[in-house]
């Protein structure tokens, strides 16, 4: 028998005694990829993801003449090597995933990025359950706690509402795949009218053709949004000419980190809460929900969460680098 067991090397998570990398940063030989955020892709030689994460990485990455793309679907297991592979959604963003990997009655989940809460543009998380659960870790930390999210929709409408009522142009700033999409549907399906930065318009275009309609959002041009628009944008481009040239503006970032206080966050003046991962009740609730008997932690407060699910009589520790554990 080939027991089951991952590791962690340079960064790199794989299953052991095996070729297939997890959500690798670097070139592999064969990688599943959760979503298509930039620190989750790479150009691999084989990938498999969803076709939305395939759609949005090349996207992303430009054609990729050389790499196969393994498409599949949630909750349809296939066979690689001695490996069984399944996959269900993450709620994270648009084709997010998780995986099962089963080897010999064994089986290991694998979260990746994860959000539990209803979505308006992803679909909805399943719970995986397996033997061994690998747990990102993002918001670990007991202090992260969201609000629902229905009550931050509604404090981020209400500074729209002030702005547009004051003369000035509301500018959301929101991480270009996933939660612009999110807030871009929300705000249109209330009849508000959108302009989204060319770098989010181009992944509105990913996410039609994939089915998700975003109704009232127009590209942000060289004239600028119209009055009584509301402006979606990237935290990173907050600067940007495209958005200095809007006279008048009111700007609040959209991020999870607004827990922390964070409310000058690229000189914003405001922030809410809006997130797309879990907060630390809900990877408890996970944890203990996937039925796992050990429970790894990895990326972010891996540590703490850790000592925490271990007060909560998990069995559970951190994946260290160049660790590799046998999921007994």
């Amino acid at each position: 028998m080939r027991r089951l067991s991952v590791e962690l090397s340079n960064g790199q998570l794989r299953v052991s005694r095996s070729g297939l990398y997890l959500d690798a940063h670097r070139r592999s030989s064969c990688a599943f990829v959760s979503h298509a955020h930039g620190d989750h892709i790479a150009r691999h030689d084989r990938t498999i993801a969803t076709a939305a994460t395939v759609a949005l990485m090349r996207h992303r990455l430009g054609p990729n003449t050389r790499g196969e793309a393994l498409p599949a679907e949630y909750r349809q297991p296939f066979g690689l090597a001695d490996l069984t592979l399944e996959l269900f959604p993450a709620g994270h963003v648009l084709g997010s995933a998780q995986l099962r990997v089963t080897r010999d009655g064994l089986s290991l989940g694998y979260t990746g990025d994860l959000c539990t809460d209803a979505t308006l543009t992803a679909e909805a998380a399943d719970v995986v359950e397996c033997d061994v659960l690998v747990l990102e870790s993002t918001f670990g930390l007991p202090r992260y706690v969201f609000p629902p999210k229905g009550e931050v929709l509604a404090q981020v409408r209400r500074f729209v509402d002030d702005a547009l009522s004051d003369g000035f142009t509301p500018v959301l700033l929101a991480y270009a795949l996933g939660k612009a999409q999110e807030i871009l549907k929300y705000l249109g399906e209330a009849g508000y009218r959108c302009r989204a930065h060319a770098v989010v318009h181009a992944v509105n275009r990913v996410y039609e053709a994939q089915g998700v309609s975003l109704p009232n959002a127009s590209v942000l041009g060289a004239d600028g949004p119209a009055a009584g628009e509301v402006v979606v944008a990237p935290p990173h481009l907050a600067r940007s000419a495209a958005i200095a040239r809007i006279r008048g503006r009111r700007t609040a970032v959209l991020t999870g980190w607004a827990l922390d206080g964070r409310r000058g966050f690229r000189g914003a003046d405001a922030a809410f809460p809006l997130s797309d991962h879990a907060d630390f009740p809900s990877l408890l609730a996970y944890a203990r929900a996937s039925g796992a008997s050990r429970v790894l932690t990895v990326h972010g407060y891996a540590r703490e969460l850790a000592a925490s699910l271990r007060r909560e009589g998990m069995r559970a520790e951190p994946l260290s680098e160049q660790e590799q554990l046998e999921l007994l």
